[in-house]
């Protein structure tokens, strides 16, 4: 049996998909924030080995280069890639178009290594699909990424070219700042402008409407208090300089209502953007990532199908929402395989 594991080290998660003969049998998030140095990383990695087994290959793309932990995007593309390496032996790293590179070279090639998670699984989506539009919104951010003629159409590369192109847009279904999202809200009447700290995150903003997909928030919270609606009510009325005692229960659902509605136009804004540079109006929308049910939405808004990214898997039932949640490894599986 040939068994490949994917693995996809972003900023806050550790995510990993097992594949054996070609079938996804397993794939699952773990919390590893880097922020604060790679030790939650290292334990991520121990739960992880536990949980997927050995295989005869590990394939690694990463984000987490970014974080702030590492002096810059080559310091931590080689960081991380040399502690995949030790951490799981036989790795290989994904270099976008070039394919794939050993761990110690990962920093000559840091150009095409970092942030390349989103590649991997827009070139899974063209080896299925002749033309489609890959929307993979995360816990952090949301790749919208053109595929035409079975290839990738991306008009760019790296992560600012990306947001320029409207490739790549800030908004996740957990971690995207609330105050990120909008410069004022609707309040009883009037707009209010919104306080410029991280008092609640849209993972709130979806605990409130019931449209948060269990076991998708492994962060802490913003003051580190409960995930319940009610302290989630509690962080959203800060946002708008208020206690949740100042108004009741409907209010602030609606007050996230909007903020829902706001992500959920930011992406479409940015989907449009994409759309215009291309003549794919009526190609499909693949979704994947945790929030399933906003590219949905979008996609009817589209007017265009939506068909989901395990469809294009061959996966054991009752795996097919992970793989979604864990997208580019899951693409890295599935390539190599």
């Amino acid at each position: 049996m040939s068994v490949v594991i994917g693995w996809d080290i972003g900023g806050v998660h550790l995510k990993a998909v097992r594949a054996e003969d070609g079938r996804i049998v397993k794939a699952a998030q773990y919390a590893s924030p880097l922020r604060s140095g790679t030790g939650l990383l290292l334990e991520a990695f121990a739960r992880a080995r536990d949980e997927m087994g050995s295989a005869e290959r590990n394939v690694v793309t990463m984000t987490g280069e970014l974080a702030d932990t590492f002096q810059s995007r080559a310091d931590g593309v080689e960081q991380l890639a040399m502690l995949a390496a030790r951490e799981l032996g036989n790795v290989s790293i994904y270099a976008g178009p070039r394919g794939y590179v050993r761990p110690e070279d990962a920093r000559p090639h840091c150009t095409e290594v970092a942030s390349a998670n989103w590649h991997a699984a827009a070139t899974l989506v063209a080896k299925r699909l002749s033309d489609a539009l890959l929307i993979d919104l995360g816990s952090t951010t949301t790749d919208i990424i053109p595929i035409a003629r079975g290839k990738v159409a991306a008009r760019a590369y790296a992560d600012g070219d990306r947001l320029a192109a409207g490739e790549l847009v800030y908004t996740g279904l957990v971690r995207g700042f609330v105050m990120a999202t909008a410069e004022r809200a609707p309040l009883r009447g009037s707009w209010m402008p919104l306080i410029n700290e991280n008092f609640a995150t849209m993972a709130d903003v979806h605990r409130i409407l019931g449209t948060l997909p269990g076991g998708v928030d492994l962060m802490v919270t913003t003051d580190g208090r409960e995930k319940t609606i009610e302290a989630s009510r509690a962080r959203l009325a800060r946002m708008v300089g208020c206690d949740a005692s100042d108004a009741d229960n409907t209010t602030w659902h609606r007050l996230a209502q909007w903020f829902a509605e706001a992500q959920t136009r930011s992406i479409m804004d940015a989907a449009m953007l994409v759309m215009s540079a291309s003549t794919m109006a009526s190609a499909p929308i693949v979704a994947a990532g945790i929030g399933l049910t906003v590219i949905a939405e979008v996609a009817r808004r589209l007017g265009c199908a939506c068909n989901s990214f395990h469809e294009l898997f061959d996966v054991v039932p009752g795996a097919e929402i992970d793989l979604c949640h864990c997208a580019p490894a899951a693409a890295l599986a599935g390539l190599t395989s």
